[in-house]
């Protein structure tokens, strides 16, 4: 299931109820991974207040499914809860939830990470921060999910 919501979601709440509301999923899947994503407030070396997410709606939901599917191609998992944020977000909200189901461990992490990473790189999402001056500025790229020791 893919879901992009404009209001603030407890991503605990979400995964059980959707657990809860199919069970023979787990009776299937050894494995559920979860990713829960949220708003830092730093980025690019500056204090950030708040962040505007939009998206392209149809477009974005599209490829959100074209990126699962991608990755049923590599992995066997049964199930995936895929619940994304628009809207103003404050540092600490969550962003995304992202649970993969599979009979075993290693394709339910594996797919998990290769979703959360297309997302971040192919799904059409525009991240405006405001900055703790009040300035605001668009952001040209996403981090690549790793904080870069300094040697």
């Amino acid at each position: 299931m893919i879901q992009i919501r404009e209001h603030s979601f407890d991503p605990w709440t979400e995964l059980v109820n959707y657990q809860t509301g199919n069970r023979n999923l787990l009776s299937q899947a050894g494995a559920t991974c979860v990713f829960v994503g949220t708003m830092r407030d730093f980025n690019d070396g500056n204090s950030v207040r708040s962040m505007r997410l939009e998206h392209y709606s149809g477009m974005t939901e599209k490829q959100l499914a074209n990126i699962i599917d991608a990755a049923k191609q590599q992995w066997l998992f049964s199930d995936v809860l895929l619940i994304h944020r628009t809207g103003e977000i404050e540092p600490s909200e969550t962003i995304v939830l992202l649970a993969t189901w599979a009979a075993h461990r290693g394709d339910a992490y594996d797919a998990n990470r290769y979703i959360m990473e297309s997302l971040k790189s192919k799904a059409p999402f525009w991240k405006k921060e405001i900055l703790a001056d009040g300035k605001a500025r668009w952001v040209d790229k996403n981090t690549d999910g790793y904080l870069q020791k300094s040697k």
